[in-house]
């Protein structure tokens, strides 16, 4: 396996710097997120169609197009290969021509934030850190514990203090020391990059580690190559921090520029109404103003995001969209999701299926929605999408009287 990396790319003032500068730009602090750079060419030589067909349904099998070590030693927890489902109920209901749904839920910690987690506990290892932390809402936390369990690190992790109790109880369960921060996402973060660069802790979070967004573009790979010619016209995801968008499109973009695939689809950017930062900067077309975080949507629920130029450059580029969604739309794209497309997602997750279905896609064009995280992840959320069960004595006669003949 090579290592192409050639450099990182300021995403602000456009400086290339050599891959020992640690997290963001000298110059222009943590506004200046940088992204990796690649030689293409000498990748494709090496990323063919018939050395992705040689090798196992994992995100390791793009490893040329992931900045790691040539000899790094892998996570043992498979990761990537998430399956894409069809759903035409779905499609019908959302009038839409053709609907799919990438059940990232499949991962091994059940959200697709341990794409960025994987590659995060290899580049720790090749630091030779023993540590590793993070803010999140949940996901990443619990995706964080999960790996550096797995490869013997430890984790420190922070999370709001609203974090969903099973999100909480994962992290607990694979050995990490959770620190609860009385406030929000946006705190929760703050006090995280302030521990991580005074006790020199590997920092895993996307919105100042370059090299974990190359783990989440691997979802855009995976889109490319599953899809091929029958690329959707517009890809959902759901937003938050702004990494996750920015990954996908990433990964897509360097799929049409190997020759995997001949078009990309156009992106829909999709955040709940209670944490829209993003989406009034796309539609202002303005930098972000950071804005209030009040959504039950809590891998979402991000009021500063540090990632959103890379993430309206990506909708940008692609030529696409956002949208802002209601949790009751979220709780009903639960609903929908699970009814008609057989997908259990979390809001989050859901919520890209909503901004489907409020995006008035025309129903000539098609979509597929990232499901980014298991419904199990917040089973609060779940519960305000349903109602109770049928209570009955253990006889047909009560049975009758709830569920007629």
């Amino acid at each position: 396996m090579l290592n192409a990396v050639t450099g990182l790319r300021c995403v602000v003032c456009g400086t290339t710097y050599g891959v020992d500068v640690p997290y963001t730009c000298p110059s222009c602090g943590l506004e200046g997120i940088l992204d990796v750079q690649y030689d293409y060419e000498r990748i494709a030589r090496a990323l063919t169609r018939d050395a992705l067909a040689r090798r196992p349904r994992d995100h390791w099998r793009y490893r040329e197009l992931i900045p790691i070590a040539p000899d790094a030693s892998l996570p043992p927890l498979q990761v990537g290969w998430t399956p894409v489902y069809e759903a035409p109920r779905l499609a019908q209901k959302a009038g839409v021509r053709r609907l799919h749904l990438k059940d990232e839920g499949r991962n091994p910690t059940a959200s697709f934030k341990d794409r960025a987690s994987s590659v995060g506990v290899v580049k720790a290892r090749e630091t030779g850190q023993e540590t590793i932390a993070c803010a999140s809402t949940g996901n990443a936390a619990s995706s964080l514990a999960g790996f550096a369990a797995s490869v013997g690190l430890k984790a420190v992790i922070f999370v709001p203090e609203r974090a969903p109790d099973p999100k909480v109880t994962q992290l607990l369960i694979f050995g990490a020391t959770v620190i609860k921060v009385k406030g929000d996402y946006a705190v929760t973060w703050e006090l995280c990059q302030r521990a991580c660069e005074r006790r020199g802790w590997y920092n895993r979070n996307c919105a100042v580690n370059p090299y974990l967004v190359e783990g989440k573009k691997t979802c855009g790979l995976e889109i490319a190559e599953q899809c091929g010619d029958a690329m959707p016209d517009w890809v959902a995801v759901s937003v938050g921090d702004g990494c996750t968008i920015a990954g996908v499109w990433k990964g897509l973009v360097e799929m049409r520029r190997l020759g995997f695939i001949d078009r990309l689809p156009r992106l829909l950017g999709v955040q709940a109404e209670g944490a829209r930062p993003v989406v009034d900067a796309f539609r202002g077309k303005r930098d972000l103003v950071p804005g209030p975080a009040n959504t039950f949507a809590d891998s979402i629920s991000v009021g500063h995001p540090r990632n959103w130029r890379k993430a309206l450059k990506a909708i940008a580029d692609s030529g696409g969209t956002m949208v802002a969604v209601s949790d009751a739309e979220i709780l009903e794209a639960m609903r929908l999701g699970a009814r008609l497309g057989g997908v259990f997602g979390e809001p989050a997750g859901a919520a890209a299926l909503a901004g489907v279905m409020r995006a008035g896609i025309a129903k000539s064009e098609s979509a597929l929605a990232v499901v980014t995280g298991n419904g199990l992840k917040d089973i609060r959320g779940a519960m305000e999408a349903v109602g109770p069960p049928l209570v009955v004595e253990p006889d047909l006669a009560a049975l009758d009287k709830v569920l007629p003949l």
